[in-house]
């Protein structure tokens, strides 16, 4: 399992994935632990602000199993990096926070025929959906261009309850666990919502475009 993002989202869907036993989890992330960050980036803690993400979050996960393997990526995410990491993976979280990534993993996966589960959220909203390349649809044929800048950055300060990203990863891990166990049915061409302040999840059926620029004919 490879996780692209060490914060809101990546945080439980680690915890949850190393607890499972999961072998080998890689992750993913540049950035370091802020203090503001700890209000919903579960694996991190006050110790470690400072420190990259990558190496707080593999230490809380080989604190839960110290039988796992965790392998880190202190890097931003590229094109040249997701080429050669993926095939290393049997499937994806993208766990990001930001526009430009989610559609650079999205392409990245849907060419090496790996599937991923994306999730977002905003304010106290969630949504997530699993891809599984030419079978389902991808993220592209649900959002066909990234936003214009300005909505992108208004997006980005908006912030968002605390609690929300914990709801949004935890079902992230839940679809990783049931890929490699076979077991289920998938989330994918389905779009799941979640509204917090109403507690109420909503299914949004999505089919393939046939001119999607990732996954068209």
């Amino acid at each position: 399992m490879l996780i692209i993002g060490a914060g809101g989202l990546g945080s439980p869907a680690a915890f949850y994935l190393a607890a499972a036993g999961v072998g080998t989890i890689g992750i993913a992330d540049s950035d370091r632990v802020e203090l503001s960050n700890l209000q919903r980036q579960i694996l991190h803690t006050t110790a470690g602000i400072g420190h990259l993400k990558v190496e707080s979050a593999r230490d809380a996960m080989c604190e839960l199993n110290p039988d796992i393997q965790v392998r880190t990526y202190p890097v931003r995410v590229d094109e040249t990096m997701l080429q050669t990491i993926l095939i290393e993976y049997d499937f994806v979280i993208d766990a990001t926070d930001n526009f430009a990534s989610k559609f650079l993993i999205n392409d990245a996966c849907v060419r090496a025929g790996k599937a991923f589960s994306h999730g977002g959220i905003l304010r106290y909203a969630g949504q997530t959906m699993t891809v599984h390349p030419r079978r389902s649809a991808c993220y592209r044929c649900l959002f066909e261009e990234e936003p214009s800048p300005e909505i992108a950055t208004a997006c980005s300060r908006a912030g968002v309850l605390g609690v929300l990203p914990g709801v949004i990863g935890a079902l992230q891990a839940t679809e990783a666990l049931k890929h490699v166990l076979g077991v289920g049915e998938l989330l994918t061409g389905r779009l799941l919502t979640y509204d917090s302040q109403a507690l109420r999840f909503r299914e949004v059926v999505v089919g393939r475009r046939s001119g999607c620029v990732a996954c068209g004919q």
